[in-house]
């Protein structure tokens, strides 16, 4: 995908960031803005991004992994839980300080399309993003062979 194709497919998603963190939510939205995203909604915690998610249709979710009281796979394990779920299919990119190859594994087997490890770049999260995009629906399906996108 090229840039303008992020450009274009961005303009056209809106984005839900999920982070405990303010500075880190602001990061993240400069960046998608910078990169063609014209809505992104934030929330500091799962009750409220699940609240967004109840409410109005979301195309992408990029969300921490550590967070209290609920962390971001808490977040993606009701996400995939197709029974009580807002939106089962919803493509996940789980940020992280933790770089772990088990780590990693376990946000896989959790139902996360894309692990990008903090601190990033702006071309580390545009190339998680191009990948999660294009890709992201051999990792929701269950396939356990599917390549799930790593940055760092």
């Amino acid at each position: 995908m090229t840039d303008f194709a992020l450009d274009t497919t961005l303009s056209r998603l809106t984005v839900l960031l999920v982070d405990d963190s303010a500075a880190l939510r602001g990061a993240l939205r400069v960046s998608l803005q910078a990169f063609g995203c014209g809505r992104v909604i934030e929330a500091d915690t799962v009750e409220r991004a699940l609240d967004v998610l109840r409410a109005r249709p979301v195309d992408l979710l990029i969300t921490d992994w550590k967070m209290k009281p609920r962390d971001g796979l808490d977040l993606v394990r009701t996400l995939r839980d197709r029974r009580h779920s807002p939106a089962p299919q919803l493509p996940v990119i789980m940020l992280s300080a933790y770089s772990a190859e088990e780590r990693i594994r376990q946000a896989r087997q959790t139902g996360v399309d894309a692990f990008l490890t903090k601190p990033f770049t702006a071309a580390n999260l545009a190339q998680t993003l191009r990948e999660t995009l294009g890709t992201n629906q051999n990792t929701r399906t269950g396939d356990t062979n599917a390549s799930l996108a790593t940055a760092s």
